[in-house]
């Protein structure tokens, strides 16, 4: 498969992973979705304040191929947004676990993080 899947992070069937750091989760897109986006060219700012509940549009991505929804893993408050890859998109690229992270959210209700995939899972779900 060759997808960079990285242990630790939940994963969604609509290719976004999410970090939980006590209440916080980091959310970002999978090393499979940028890949099939391609090169990407503009992600639409997203409101700090917001709040979301999971499986809602966070934010909108955009590359050469194709525009699409990053949808919300979980339901909370978007408390941080990554003003770098708003900037210069392309870092989504080259780092998605990394430095390519969207938005941070204080997470509402940790039970949903049971509705996500662990990495092993996302890994299986990828190569079917």
């Amino acid at each position: 498969m060759g997808y960079k899947v990285i242990e630790g992070l939940y994963y969604t069937k609509n290719d976004e992973w999410i970090k939980v750091e006590g209440d916080i989760g980091t959310v970002g897109i999978t090393d499979y979705a940028q890949d099939k986006l391609g090169d990407i060219v503009y992600l639409e700012e997203i409101e700090k304040g917001k709040k979301i509940k999971a499986g809602e549009t966070l934010t909108t991505i955009e590359s050469v191929k194709a525009a699409s929804d990053i949808y919300a893993p979980i339901s909370g408050e978007v408390i941080e947004v990554n003003s770098e890859v708003i900037k210069e998109p392309s870092i989504i690229n080259k780092d998605p676990y990394g430095k390519g992270w969207i938005a941070k959210i204080k997470i509402e209700n940790p039970e949903e993080l049971k509705e996500l995939m662990k990495a092993e899972e996302y890994s299986n779900y990828r190569k079917e």
